[in-house]
């Protein structure tokens, strides 16, 4: 049997998702650009338990890594796996749901290592929040 065409894979990506980001959770209609089909362990191929929808800035920012420094530790660790984990396991809201606060050191390292908090992304969300647009706004339910 011969492998899914792309375009069904990063279908695939993009319903699981539900069109967000799976490292930080921005929705791909606020950003006003597509989504990018992550692998989440370069190298390991295209299998769907290996593929996840990132934003542009995490993609970009995580590149071919798959651990990075806890800057609480000073350990290197494994970074976020969205396949095999629970975002809010590791991740939490602050300031109003803008800022991501990595609460294990898998989450500490993500976040630093995706750079999840630049401050021009804080103040999208910011906006997004205000707007309702954000997903964290369903969070306030």
């Amino acid at each position: 049997m011969s492998d899914p065409p792309w375009q069904t894979i990063k279908k695939l990506a993009h319903d699981r998702a539900r069109g967000r980001c799976e490292y930080c959770q921005t929705d791909e209609i606020n950003i006003g650009q597509s989504m990018h089909v992550e692998h989440i362990r370069p190298g390991e191929g295209d299998d769907s338990d290996n593929l996840c929808l990132a934003c542009p800035n995490c993609n970009l920012s995580k590149a071919a890594a798959v651990t990075a420094v806890d800057p609480e530790i000073g350990q290197e660790v494994p970074l976020f796996h969205p396949r095999l984990q629970k975002w809010a396991d590791h991740f939490a809201w602050e300031d109003d749901y803008t800022l991501i606060r990595g609460i294990t050191p898998i989450g500490r390292a993500t976040v630093i290592r995706l750079k999840m908090n630049r401050p021009r992304i804080k103040l999208s969300r910011r906006r997004w929040v205000q707007a309702g647009l954000h997903p964290a706004s369903e969070m306030k339910g």
